[in-house]
């Protein structure tokens, strides 16, 4: 490949201590860089338009064709190294020491090479932890482009340099007071600001700051939720807002913004969830409507988009809890790591998260939400024969619901998982759906609430209300996962008898979730009434490594015609006679 030549900037960075890191905690070490990387340089080096050259086990090379974006890159990343490890002990604190350089360098295979390069590494060895050298090159490029100040280090004479070069240390820079930061509370929080009006109309200013405020009394509804009131995320109405800042200001971990746009009498508002910390954009739409009814419509509005940024945000912390040291797991972390491992559902996910929840129960055994989902984990046991003793299984997952339901009368999610256990484990289904419904007044924007109600629906026999609340949960949460609405749907279907559409819906649900004995149950019933008699006993042979492949059915709130629909679609895909 032939060899090119360019002036770039280079930046040279390397982790301080490194050898006494590894030595000290070598998996935790290489774990912790992974995050940084991960977290925090990849992150910047991308937004000052970097490109990262090669790593070794501690240090970067990095290109930028600005030299202005090479520095401002190091002293952005230093500000957030040295905010993120503030409250790190001294002795495990990673620190990077930088260094930047301009110069010619020659470009071979991707990989860069030269004086300009080997300059920038001796820069970054005479750096301080957490400390950036430069250039004298550098200073004069970026004379009146950037105000930081340094210190003079005068000539130095380099490894392997033949000319001494002039070195400026980065001086970290004073800065007046700001007001502090308030620490995050103990449950994830959002802020929701002040739409911008982009009409060129003063008189929209009231529907954009109507919206916001509709939005802003939607998400409250959700409980486990810390939601900025009105008026303190006002008080940046107006202002160029730099959202990491404003968040810290107001000790919040997530932002939603967004604008509103008229055009005679339609309007369109768009909308996006952001993660304060990494500025990473979570979630974005937008809405379109008539001006006609404009309280309808901003309800229209409020309502999705609580709807999506409740499963938006479960996913988002789901995420931080497993990234967190086993350590260090509180109850709410132990919570969330639990819920990938359930959504498997397949036994070894279920017993796993099960076993997670139960550490949180030993923690707090007041904390809702583990009661919940603890109780779901048994229900699932319970339900596909994975355990050895039934009926102890199931009294302690009663337990777990009757004790969620003491401790979260104003939660709706845990409210509705336990009325759903419940109803599951034979208390009466009317009783249980009137405990969802106040969940649901509690939330009108609670997707899993609505899926929940469907499925109980569905074992009432009243299949069309169950396909309509199951249909209103897909419209709220399209793309987080809130529960298997393919299977809920695909059942009630079943019941009506509607074999084709049934069928359509339970193979969609083996795809999303091929560990689950209920869906392949249930389909291999509905190929044999549909007359698939192979198919539906190629599903039972499937599932007999999976689980008992008929455990004994409970549920006296099923209707009798339906227990016997089902139960006659089991046998003759079981090949027993009529």
């Amino acid at each position: 490949m032939t060899q090119t030549r360019r002036l770039a900037a280079i930046l040279a960075a390397d982790v301080a201590g490194y050898s006494r890191l590894m030595g000290a905690d070598e998996e935790g070490t290489l774990e912790r860089l992974k995050a940084l990387r991960r977290e925090l340089v990849d992150p910047t080096v991308d937004e000052h338009r970097g490109r990262i050259v090669k790593t070794t086990g501690d240090g970067l090379l990095i290109e930028f064709g600005s030299v202005v974006d090479a520095v401002r890159c190091a002293t952005a990343w230093q500000d957030a190294m040295a905010e993120r490890s503030a409250l790190e002990p001294a002795e495990s604190r990673i620190a990077f020491r930088i260094g930047v350089n301009i110069g010619d360098v020659i470009i071979d295979d991707g990989d860069i090479f030269g004086d300009g390069v080997n300059i920038a590494a001796r820069l970054e060895g005479l750096a301080e932890p957490g400390g950036i050298c430069v250039s004298r090159t550098v200073i004069t490029q970026t004379r009146g482009k950037l105000d930081f100040p340094v210190e003079d280090l005068g000539d130095q004479a380099l490894k392997n340099i033949t000319q001494p070069i002039h070195v400026f240390r980065v001086v970290a820079e004073t800065k007046p007071m700001a007001e502090p930061s308030l620490a995050l509370p103990d449950k994830p929080s959002i802020a929701v600001l002040p739409f911008q009006n982009l009409s060129g109309d003063p008189e929209q200013e009231y529907f954009a700051d109507g919206m916001v405020e509709e939005i802003i009394t939607a998400l409250s509804r959700i409980r486990w939720l810390f939601v900025i009131a009105r008026n303190s995320s006002f008080t940046y109405k107006g202002k160029a807002v730099d959202v990491k800042q404003m968040a810290r200001e107001l000790g919040v971990r997530y932002v939603l913004e967004g604008s509103v746009r008229k055009a005679s009498n339609r309007v369109r508002i768009t909308v996006q969830l952001i993660e304060a910390e990494t500025g990473a954009h979570l979630w974005a739409d937008r809405f379109d409507g008539s001006l006609e009814d404009v309280f309808e419509f901003q309800d229209h509005v409020a309502t999705n988009v609580a709807g999506v940024i409740e499963p938006a945000l479960q996913a988002s912390e789901i995420r931080r809890a497993a990234r967190k040291p086993t350590s260090d797991l509180t109850a709410y972390d132990l919570c969330q790591r639990a819920q990938p491992l359930f959504w498997s559902l397949g036994k070894d996910g279920i017993l796993q998260a099960l076993a997670l929840l139960e550490q949180a129960i030993a923690r707090d055994p007041q904390y809702g939400p583990a009661l919940g989902w603890a109780a779901m984990c048994r229900l699932h046991m319970d339900i596909n024969g994975w355990n050895e003793d039934p009926e102890r299984n199931r009294n302690i997952g009663m337990d777990y619901a009757r004790c969620a339901l003491l401790v979260g009368e104003e939660d709706a999610a845990t409210l509705a998982n336990a009325a759903y256990i419940l109803a599951n484990f034979g208390e009466d289904i009317d009783t249980m759906l009137g405990i969802v419904d106040r969940a649901l007044a509690l939330n009108p924007s609670f997707a899993r609430g609505w899926y929940l109600s469907g499925n109980m629906k569905s074992w009432a026999g009243d299949h069309d209300a169950a396909i309509e609340r199951v249909g209103i949960s897909l419209r709220l949460s399209p793309r987080a996962r809130v529960g298997s609405q393919p299977y809920i749907m695909g059942r009630a279907y079943f019941f009506k008898r509607q074999f084709e559409q049934a069928a359509r819906y339970l193979q969609t649900a083996i795809q999303e979730q091929p560990g689950s004995p209920s869906v392949y149950r249930h389909l291999a019933a509905c190929y044999a009434h549909m007359g698939r008699l192979s198919e539906a006993r190629d599903l039972i042979e499937r599932l007999r490594p999976m689980a008992v492949v008929m455990p004994p059915l409970r549920r006296d709130n099923l209707r009798p015609e339906d227990r016997e629909l089902f139960l006659s679609g089991m046998r003759l895909a079981m090949g027993e006679t009529e």
